[in-house]
């Protein structure tokens, strides 16, 4: 059974870059281009830094969960490194957010706490 796991695992990082790669060619980049986006914060910017940073987050949360489905085929349930995916995982969103907006999306503030709360337990 550990084969499944390990293409489970493959698919998903399969789809994590094509999520990426063809949501940015296929409709980020085209959305953008549309004049009509709301202004928030008094331009588009935020917006666009928003659409973005989400989309790609989704795809680094799919890595994590490939890195969890690869320990599960090959090490079985070490609860301290699943812990350790699942805090740096959000580690990595909230360093996108905080980047992606430049502070602004405070949803930072929740991936970091999330993140360091994950961490300081699994220590």
């Amino acid at each position: 059974m550990d084969i499944l796991l390990y293409c489970a695992a493959a698919l998903l990082i399969f789809i994590g870059i094509a999520h990426s790669y063809l949501g940015e060619k296929y409709i980020l980049i085209r959305l953008f281009r549309r004049d009509d986006l709301p202004k928030i914060f008094g331009s588009p910017d935020f917006t666009i830094k928003t659409l973005r940073f989400a989309w790609h987050i989704t795809t680094v949360a799919w890595f994590g969960f490939a890195a969890i489905v690869i320990h599960l085929a090959s090490d079985g349930l070490n609860k301290s490194f699943i812990a350790y995916v699942i805090g740096v995982t959000f580690f990595i969103h909230f360093l996108i957010a905080l980047i992606g907006s430049k502070g602004k999306h405070l949803s930072w503030i929740i991936f970091l706490l999330i993140s360091l709360g994950v961490l300081t337990a699994t220590f």
